[in-house]
């Protein structure tokens, strides 16, 4: 292996050995030598490659997000109803928090309060997530009576912010966590009831919301 290649190689061991420490031990124990330890090199490659430990976990940030997001991008690709997406979202958020995913970018936005050189890298990974889910509002949504009331650049943001929220809710309040997932989902099939209505019923709708909006 030639000297690029192999420090390539100990880089990606770096992220992947960020990416499992932080979601397993929290960023208060997130350290040069626990990563270190899970990355099976030693830790002074953490300060060479990266010059910080905050360093390293804004670029494992970044890693993680590109990764996780080019894995689910076709499945995201294939829904055509808000329904359909809510569902979907539940199930990358089960796989996600099975893996430890969601539990690192909690992890990112909790330490990013107390230390902001994380904020930018921990944004652009939830941006990288919301840039795909506004794909599919846009798409979803371009045909629904509620297409012309809704901003898909905020909705994406909250959705995002939601999945990722609920994954700290979650640990603390199981069931909540659960019936807030329910509501989500019960508001998917209100739109999903509003997109099957016929030409005069979504005129009308149309009309009630546009009034709704002048008042």
């Amino acid at each position: 292996m030639t000297g690029s290649a192999a420090g390539a190689d100990t880089r990606t061991k770096l992220l992947e050995g960020a990416l499992r420490t932080l979601a397993a031990q929290g960023i208060a124990k997130t350290s040069a030598r626990s990563v270190a330890a899970s990355a099976g090199v030693n830790q002074a490659l953490v300060f060479y490659h990266f010059g910080s430990v905050d360093e390293l976990l804004a670029a494992a940030c970044r890693y993680g997000a590109e990764q996780r997001v080019a894995r689910h991008r076709d499945r995201l690709a294939a829904v055509t109803t808000l329904a359909e997406l809510l569902r979907c979202g539940r199930e990358l958020h089960e796989e996600e928090r099975a893996g430890g995913h969601v539990a690192f970018l909690a992890q990112l936005l909790a330490g990013a309060q107390t230390q902001p050189r994380l904020a930018p890298a921990t944004a652009a990974g939830l941006d990288l997530w919301t840039a795909e889910i506004e794909t599919v509002l846009t798409r979803i949504l371009a045909d629904s009576p509620l297409g012309e009331f809704t901003d898909p650049v905020g909705l994406a943001r909250a959705v995002t912010g939601a999945f990722v929220g609920l994954e700290m809710y979650e640990g603390v309040d199981p069931a909540g966590a659960q019936r807030a997932f329910e509501a989500l989902e019960q508001l998917a099939e209100l739109a999903a009831v509003l997109d099957e209505l016929g030409p005069v019923a979504r005129r009308a709708v149309r009309h009630r919301l546009r009034r709704t909006g002048r008042a």
